[in-house]
């Protein structure tokens, strides 16, 4: 019997829970934070199963296997005590900006209603900083006044800060980066690229949605460019963003490749620091205002030009 979501990394953090389950009362809500692309999600689906009836063996209770019929039904996204909250698409198909209050209505409403196989019902927000202010809001009465036998995992990114009055009712599990050898293991497990290793950087799931063709394309462009550094090369820096404006996996990895570039300077040169937090922010400014990729790449080159000038 094959394990459900085999848990790569984050034993701390699911002994925790699983300790916090067997000793007292649990919490109603629980924020799991961490980098995106390192499990958040699989972690708590792995967490709701156990609370719906989802059962390894003594040794490992969350490892169900793929038998078990409630492993089943919430992998399917099929269990009815199961509610889970993304962000959709708009009508060109492209992920809406935020998680709407009408979503988290919804999800507040579902908590309303009798369990229906009378167990626990479970909710579960990807991702808590990916939802809108009212959003956010609409969901402080279930977290202020939860109704029985109900839990809420929150997974939070750590894109935009978090309301205090949500922080506050929650318990915190934080997730870190994978270990390169979880890491690895993770990208064999998904059958991924061998490339993707080497983009992942402890966070297997980023590894996997940048290995597209075009996006490891943009990743060569990118560090092509900055071994170029200080005197930037204006014709690898025109390959560059011809390679990062293909398609939204290009210019991510463009994007990521160059912040983390810069973030490896910051530390010592407050400049750098600047420069990184200008364009982590612009990165930000590019998704909300529905920048085009060859814009947002045109901006991050143009931010290490400032940083060479800087230095």
């Amino acid at each position: 019997m094959s394990a459900a979501w085999p848990l790569f990394g984050h034993a701390e953090a699911e002994r925790r829970f699983l300790d916090a389950h067997a000793r007292t009362r649990l919490h109603h809500a629980w924020l799991i934070e961490g980098p995106e692309g390192i499990g958040k999600h699989r972690f708590a689906l792995r967490l709701a199963a156990f609370l719906l009836g989802a059962r390894g063996p003594d040794a490992a209770p969350l490892d169900a296997g793929e038998r078990d019929p409630v492993w089943r039904a919430v992998y399917a996204a099929s269990h009815p005590d199961l509610r889970t909250l993304q962000r959709g698409l708009n009508d060109k198909g492209k992920l809406m900006q935020d998680i709407s209050v009408e979503q988290v209505r919804t999800l507040t409403e579902f908590f309303t209603m009798k369990p229906a196989l009378g167990g626990w019902r479970i909710g579960i927000i990807d991702a808590i900083d990916e939802t809108n202010r009212n959003g956010a809001n609409a969901l402080l009465k279930t977290l202020e006044e939860p109704p029985p036998k109900c839990v809420l995992f929150l997974i939070n990114h750590g894109r935009e800060p978090l309301l205090p009055t949500i922080r506050s009712r929650c318990r915190v599990l934080k997730l870190s980066a994978l270990s390169d050898e979880d890491c690895q293991r993770a990208l064999d497990a998904a059958g991924a690229p061998q490339q993707a290793a080497r983009i992942a950087k402890g966070r297997p799931g980023k590894g996997i949605r940048l290995s597209s063709p075009p996006a490891l394309a943009a990743v060569e462009a990118a560090r092509a460019l900055l071994r170029s550094a200080p005197n930037f090369s204006d014709k690898l820096a025109m390959s560059a963003l011809t390679a990062a404006a293909v398609d939204d996996a290009s210019i991510e990895a463009f994007r990521a490749e160059l912040l983390d570039w810069i973030a490896d300077r910051a530390e010592a040169d407050p400049s750098a620091a600047r420069v990184w937090l200008k364009q982590a922010r612009l990165a930000a400014d590019g998704e909300q205002l529905n920048m085009d990729a060859a814009q947002v790449a045109s901006k991050l080159v143009a931010g290490l030009y400032e940083l060479a000038q800087a230095v």
